[in-house]
């Protein structure tokens, strides 16, 4: 869980006001241990969470615990999120692996050199939202300038993760596999919703023992929107 107390106000420091020409590209894997297609997308996301450019989750969906082995880190909540996405951008269907791009963009995770495709494009854009943020120990503060024109609300969100675990899977489309999964995430939670006319200031009490991204994002119509700016803070 995360606290937070934020203040919008007329102006930002200069520290928050000082824009980074580009933002980490968030990456966001739908993925399940009970999914046979999967371990080539568990695989790729290790390779991504490396890049300083990427930021690299996955989210373990419930929906094929069903068939024989349970996903010790599945939660119904990431499978909600995919849906929504799926409702924003139009699409009948959910499936893994799936990777969702920026916020925007659907690519079959096991396809590598679609995934850098899509992660060149939206790595190529300026940042919409000059985003900072520090920590200490359990105490996360970020700053965000006001932006020169209005945009949508937008949603900001503190994902936490874990950072690697490898799982022998005894039953189920991959029994007898041992898989490594990476950035694996453990709460995804909206701490406040911003409209971008005066500066963001938040202070935010975190879970000290985990690593968290700060995320940026527009709050669409149907579900989530483009991710306009994130921040690693571990």
């Amino acid at each position: 869980m995360a606290a937070a107390a934020f203040v919008v106000g007329a102006l930002a420091t200069p520290d928050a006001a000082r824009a980074q020409d580009r933002s980490p590209v968030v990456v966001e894997l739908y993925t399940s241990q009970g999914c046979s297609s999967c371990p080539p997308a568990d695989a790729l996301m290790a390779e991504l969470a490396k890049r300083g450019d990427v930021i690299a989750l996955s989210l373990h969906v419930d929906y094929w615990d069903y068939i024989g082995w349970k996903d010790k880190f599945a939660n119904p909540a990431f499978t909600a999120r995919q849906k929504a996405y799926a409702r924003q951008g139009k699409r009948r269907s959910i499936y893994t692996p799936q990777m969702i791009v920026g916020g925007t963009d659907d690519v079959v995770g096991a396809h590598p050199k679609d995934v850098a495709t899509l992660i060149s494009k939206h790595g190529a854009r300026p940042a919409p939202v000059a985003l900072t943020a520090t920590r200490n120990g359990n105490q996360i503060s970020l700053l965000a300038a006001a932006l020169p024109q209005s945009r949508s609300m937008m949603a900001v969100q503190v994902v936490h993760y874990k950072p690697r675990a490898e799982v022998q899977i005894l039953h189920g489309e991959n029994a007898g596999k041992t898989v490594e999964y990476v950035n694996i995430v453990t709460g995804w939670q909206r701490v406040a919703e911003w409209d971008g006319q005066g500066a963001l200031a938040i202070d935010l009490t975190v879970n000290p023992q985990t690593p968290a991204v700060v995320i940026i994002q527009e709050i669409a119509k149907r579900g989530p929107g483009a991710i306009l700016a994130a921040v690693e803070v571990k």
